[in-house]
């Protein structure tokens, strides 16, 4: 695993798909979970806003690091 980052992928403000890169899963699940618990435990908005301070943005790519990443993956 990588290190832990707000992604450049978001919708938001790159929370849960950071941590969907994290972790190897979707971020559409993550966002799912949060807000789920947004909706139900009321806990997620202030775990959204605590990790979105905390967590630092992810630095753009370079092209030749897109390219190795997309031949990695076989993509």
């Amino acid at each position: 695993m990588g290190k832990l980052y707000r992604s450049s992928n978001k919708v938001i403000a790159g929370v849960c798909a950071g941590v969907a890169e994290y972790f190897g899963w979707d971020a559409k699940i993550v966002r799912l979970i949060a807000l789920l618990c947004l909706i139900f435990g009321g806990c997620g908005a202030v775990a959204y806003v605590i990790l979105w301070v905390l967590m630092p943005l992810q630095k753009e790519k370079s092209y030749a690091e897109r390219l190795k990443d997309r031949i990695d993956n076989g993509k």
